[in-house]
């Protein structure tokens, strides 16, 4: 397959960047700061360009069959990123004729029904606190990918990521909380990124991933 990644400087967008590589698949990563990314081979092909920017990204997409979005900040602040960056990179999708698009989300925008209370409450009244201002695009832009017509996307939630080793035997949950929830390396996280283009019951829908 031709795959778009964006985000593919940050830890799991270049993980997905390395085995898509490694699964031949030809890969275009659009990065804003090329001399960030240190791959290297025959099937990669670097592009500068911002999702906050769309005419940088259009050319990417042309002609590709998936995209898959690594995108993230390191910072606290307000951020529109996530939703109108994936805004844009709808935008080029259908420019493009581009259906399949993957996401990142985060788990830590809901708290499962059966999380022991202490957890619950470091959840709520520190871990969402601290990143509410993404927690809150986040839930923007999956707001935005449930109203968008003409894709075929899946939005992944994660919870704490690792650098851990890529092992596959992680648990999914598609449209449903995920019990004991505690974390996952990005290796796994983006092997199930790649797994999930052509997986139908990941389509139209938020799949929750742990360890």
């Amino acid at each position: 397959m031709k795959l778009v990644i964006f985000g593919a400087t940050g830890g799991t967008g270049r993980q997905v960047a390395v085995q898509a590589l490694e699964k031949e698949h030809k890969v275009t990563a659009v990065v804003r700061k090329p001399e960030a990314l240190d791959l290297r081979h025959d099937n990669l092909e670097v592009i500068q360009g911002d999702v906050l920017h769309p005419p940088s990204i259009r050319e990417a997409i042309s002609g590709k069959d998936a995209v898959l979005s690594a995108l993230g900040v390191t910072h606290r602040n307000p951020t529109t990123v996530y939703s109108a960056g994936t805004a844009n990179v709808m935008e080029a999708m259908r420019t493009a004729g581009v259906q399949r698009l993957v996401c990142l989300s985060s788990a830590g925008l809901e708290v499962p029904a059966d999380t022991p209370l202490l957890q619950r409450l470091v959840i709520r009244l520190v871990i969402q606190r601290m990143y509410r201002h993404a927690y809150q695009d986040m839930s923007r832009m999956e707001t935005e990918l449930r109203e968008s017509s003409g894709f075929t996307w899946t939005v992944i939630r994660p919870p704490r990521l690792t650098n851990g080793p890529h092992t596959q035997a992680y648990r999914t949950a598609v449209n449903r909380p995920l019990s004991q929830a505690k974390g996952i390396s990005r290796a796994d996280l983006a092997d199930f990124m790649i797994r999930s283009i052509a997986d139908p019951a990941t389509y139209q829908a938020v799949v929750e991933i742990s360890d």
